[in-house]
């Protein structure tokens, strides 16, 4: 099986010598385990290839039951977006690059992971699963026209904006990479948050102005428009807790940068 943009996902031949070598064992039975393999192994430049195979061909069946709650899968679909990101980008960084007209970036729209035999954009795993059927362009208050039996089967029941903190897409501005757990992913969020927030977010009481990021900008809807985002901020300690500021978007870096991971 080959990748539409080239890449072959067939394990190396080696690939059985794995844990021989020193690579990470691939636990083709585990969904979980696999998806936050594939970004330990893109961390540790391991070849990712049996990663990907695995996660082609897993059973729709045990998805489905390893998938059973929101937690498993945000966990589960940050750490497959993420680690595909790393992995296609790191062998066709001119994915990333601006094409056509109007210009888009072809990562997110070519269909560049299988899970369980249906092949995914990023588009669709961001905007269809994580973001629980949301378009991509409406601002966080528009749904998406087409959705498919699986991204019907497997998106969360609720959106989490805190997600908007957790994905990669390789921009120098975007969050760092860290592989997420189905039992602490709630934590997890919640510090990639703040510590993102943290870095990224100013405040400045003369003028009761908070610069942040082009994300509430981009999906203000998820977070309940310009007061939910006020309101995220005081929750997350990026402003004080009495403060009510306009906000100001920063510009983000759409420059590539791969390699991001948290410690």
């Amino acid at each position: 099986m080959r990748l539409s943009i080239g890449l072959d996902v067939t394990p190396d031949a080696s690939s059985s010598d794995s844990a021989d070598a020193g690579q990470e064992a691939v636990p083709v039975d585990d969904p979980l385990a696999l998806a936050a393999g594939y970004v330990r192994a893109t961390k540790l430049d391991d070849d990712p290839a049996s990663f990907r195979q695995a996660l082609a061909s897993l059973d729709r069946e045990v998805l489905a039951a390893a998938l059973g709650s929101d937690g498993e899968r945000v966990a589960f679909w940050l750490n497959v977006y993420n680690a595909t990101v790393q992995d296609v980008l790191s062998a066709n960084p001119e994915l990333f690059e601006k094409h056509g007209f109007p210009p888009r970036r072809p990562i997110f729209r070519r269909e560049l992971v299988t899970v369980a035999g249906e092949s995914l954009r990023l588009d669709d795993v961001e905007h269809g699963i994580l973001r629980n059927s949301q378009s991509g362009v409406g601002l966080g208050y528009v749904p998406r026209f087409r959705k498919s039996a699986f991204e019907r089967a497997h998106r969360v029941a609720e959106l989490d904006p805190r997600v908007h903190f957790a994905l990669n897409c390789g921009a120098r501005s975007c969050p760092p990479v860290l592989a997420y757990d189905a039992a602490d992913v709630d934590a997890q969020l919640d510090a990639a948050t703040r510590s993102y927030l943290e870095t990224e977010v100013s405040y400045d009481p003369e003028s009761d102005v908070a610069r942040v990021p082009k994300l509430f900008s981009w999906y203000r809807g998820d977070f309940g428009g310009k007061p939910g985002i006020r309101a995220f901020l005081r929750d997350h300690d990026a402003i004080p807790e009495t403060a009510d500021p306009s906000l100001a978007w920063a510009d983000y870096d759409w420059s590539l940068k791969l390699g991001q991971f948290s410690d």
